[in-house]
């Protein structure tokens, strides 16, 4: 089948290489050629593992290729996934330019009937909107059929997650557009499931709501913890051994972030609120996130007092790890109060320091070597739990720090092995490793 994906985002260039890689023949099209010209020569304009490889294989085949000229992608394309950004407006509610200016630029060049899949995350609704632009600015008497397919890929295991999902959701009117997505998608190998457009936009954001929820929960869970001195880790243990809750998300840390739960929170937020419903749950779980993401700050307060002309590093810039995205990292909330407060930062991250420079900016250091962030630091705080870390002889804290003083938001280390490293050590929601304790 031919295929044409409009924008090469973390959807879409996994969606595009994805379905070039079960068979099909797919262009994807962006409206920036300096990306354009990466790709088409096997260059990821993302990280994400897996990718490039997939990119490569399928571009030596001839079933994957990129461009920037819509006619050059559409005009004989049988599929056309819409799978570009849905931006947080400054009222929480998504931004639909780039979907809307997608159909624009559907309806101008398509020379057939064509299946519109959106890809994309956006309100309920917003397919029989893009199915009236597009006819209304279509020429020759062509006809679309639209499409609800919501993703479900995690950042830094996309790949793996469409090749092996839970469930490939497809909305749609008609039992026969359902039947061709279903056929096209039966490859990967996931359960189908079909519905009604507005219930297929409805499940990807009640999805990610709900996720979001459980990490709220545990997180407000872990303070309770802390307040009352039981161990999170263990309380959620207990608690996911029940197969009705389950373990996934009940791991206690600074809070998420990311392109998709900060962003698709508040828009469900606001379209209760157009809804004239009141989601007063999920406000509180925005609200407990947001506390959540300067909880570290209040313990290195309350530890040091003043943080005037001390070194600190901080260790992880990207949201999660195997990632190089910035959206909604703690990072980005912590590096400037530290800077505000006098402290002077060293930023590690082993993959998103050129990314984090261009958002950052110079006034801080920045380095992708572990040992180099840790060299002198007086404290370090842990804000993403790449294996690097995670996987650190913990006697580097010792040799390198003036002190080993290590704050953890993501609980990376096991209390006994703090223990035995004799670390000053203070996570989340577990018993804090004081000198006065460990001695």
């Amino acid at each position: 089948m031919k295929i044409a994906v409009i924008g090469t985002g973390y959807v879409g260039l996994v969606t595009g290489v994805a379905l070039s890689e079960i068979g099909n023949r797919v262009t994807c099209i962006d409206v920036d050629p300096s990306k354009v010209e990466k790709l088409s020569n096997g260059i990821p304009t993302i990280y994400e593992p897996g990718l490039e490889e997939l990119i490569r294989k399928n571009l030596e085949s001839g079933n994957l290729s990129f461009t920037a000229k819509h006619q050059e992608g559409l005009s004989d394309a049988e599929v056309v996934y819409i799978a570009v950004g849905t931006p947080q407006r400054p009222d929480g509610a998504a931004n639909l330019d780039y979907v809307e200016q997608a159909a624009r630029d559907i309806a101008a060049n398509i020379t057939r009937n064509v299946i519109v899949v959106i890809k994309s995350t956006v309100p309920v609704g917003t397919n029989f909107h893009i199915k009236d632009l597009i006819n209304k600015n279509t020429k020759n008497g062509i006809q679309i059929k639209i499409a609800s397919n919501p993703e479900f890929l995690r950042e830094g295991s996309a790949v793996k997650d469409t090749f092996h999902g839970d469930r490939i959701v497809i909305g749609t009117e008609d039992e026969q557009t359902a039947d061709i997505l279903a056929e096209l998608n039966q490859p990967f190998g996931a359960p189908i499931v079909t519905t009604d457009i507005s219930s297929a936009e409805m499940i990807k954001y009640s999805s990610n709501a709900f996720l979001a929820t459980k990490i709220s929960f545990i997180n407000e869970i872990a303070n309770l913890c802390e307040a009352m001195g039981a161990n999170v880790e263990e309380v959620a243990k207990g608690m996911g051994l029940d197969h009705r809750i389950g373990p996934d998300f009940l791991k206690a840390g600074i809070g998420y972030g990311g392109s998709c739960f900060p962003k698709d929170t508040n828009a469900l937020v606001q379209l209760a609120g157009n809804a004239n419903h009141d989601f007063n749950l999920l406000k509180s779980v925005i609200e407990v996130n947001n506390h959540q993401q300067v909880l570290l700050l209040n313990k290195i307060e309350s530890r040091f007092g003043s943080i005037q002309g001390k070194r600190v590093a901080v260790l992880g810039l990207a949201f999660k790890p195997n990632t190089d995205d910035l959206r909604e990292s703690p990072a980005f909330v912590m590096i400037p109060k530290l800077c505000a407060m006098g402290a002077d930062v060293i930023a590690y991250d082993p993959i998103a320091v050129s990314n984090a420079k261009r958002q950052l900016g110079t006034d801080i250091d920045y380095t992708e070597d572990l040992h180099e962030a840790l060299n002198n630091a007086d404290f370090a705080i842990i804000i993403t739990d790449w294996p690097s870390v995670k996987n650190a002889d913990l006697a580097i804290f010792n040799t390198l720090m003036k002190e080993p003083v290590v704050f953890d938001g993501r609980n990376c280390y096991a209390l006994d092995k703090v223990k035995q490293a004799t670390l000053e050590y203070y996570s989340i929601g577990r018993p804090d490793q004081a000198p006065e304790l460990i001695g």
